[in-house]
């Protein structure tokens, strides 16, 4: 998809069918930079902590943040969610290729994120959230690459459960009951190095195990609009120490940090 499209086309699309996806972001030597600076913390804290646990890094990184507020991307998403945008969260995830060995994990051990909202987890309300993935690597069906089920954001948030699958990558392990998946109508997004896919909080998403010998690496970035707020959950508190004003103007303060990106 052409980055020239209008703002109103961008968000009449995504509007209808929950995402967008092979949006050019990256140019060939802003990725090779980026690359070259996850390397780096692959080899500081090991693949083990950098699959999952690169969580909010743009406050220790200033390229990781650069990257959140990269033009590309708030082209995007100021088309989608106005002018006035806080940056909630970001996260690194990581499928590497699994060695196997006689004897070793089955292909239920193997990572995956099960099906899903967005919502479900992000304690949000008075306005949509907006998720980017921003693809470091190639991903394809073989490395895990995202599926979505178009226009099952519309459907509003269905019922979560604890997964039955183990290996499941989400931190509270929860999963969408398979019979209120309409897994026949999935749709995978595939993306180049470079590229990123957009989602709505409400979008049923998942994505299976790497099986190939290539990692797939993105980096996941959570946009919410400033009129947007925290809602008080007992059961799960929730903190925003990472918000941050992504863009435009923070009129409501409804987070905690108002500093600007």
């Amino acid at each position: 998809m052409e980055m020239e499209a209008s703002a109103a086309k961008l968000k009449e699309l995504y509007d209808q069918q929950g995402f967008l996806t092979a949006l050019p972001v990256l140019k060939e030597i802003e990725l090779r930079e980026a690359r070259r600076a996850f390397a780096e913390l692959e080899e500081e804290f090991g693949e083990d902590y950098t699959q999952y646990s690169l969580h909010n890094v743009h406050l220790q990184y200033p390229w990781v943040r650069e990257l959140t507020t990269h033009p590309q991307i708030l082209q995007v998403i100021k088309a989608i969610l106005g002018a006035d945008v806080i940056l909630l969260d970001s996260r690194f995830i990581c499928k590497y290729p699994v060695v196997r060995t006689e004897g070793g994990a089955g292909e239920e051990a193997l990572p995956y994120v099960a099906w899903h909202q967005d919502m479900r987890y992000w304690g949000i309300a008075g306005g949509p959230v907006l998720s980017v993935w921003l693809a470091f690597d190639d991903s394809v069906k073989e490395n895990g690459a995202l599926q979505v089920i178009p226009e099952s954001h519309c459907a509003g948030m269905l019922p979560h459960r604890q997964a039955i699958r183990p290996g499941n990558m989400l931190t509270v392990n929860q999963e969408i009951p398979e019979d209120l998946v309409q897994a026949d109508q999935a749709v995978l997004c595939p993306l180049l190095a470079g590229q990123m896919s957009i989602h709505d909080g409400l979008l049923v998403h998942a994505s299976d195990s790497n099986t190939s010998q290539k990692r797939r690496c993105g980096f996941v970035i959570r946009y919410v609009p400033t009129c947007a707020y925290p809602i008080e959950d007992p059961d799960r508190p929730r903190k925003f120490g990472a918000a941050v004003l992504a863009c435009g103007t923070d009129g409501f303060n409804h987070f905690r940090s108002t500093d600007t990106c």
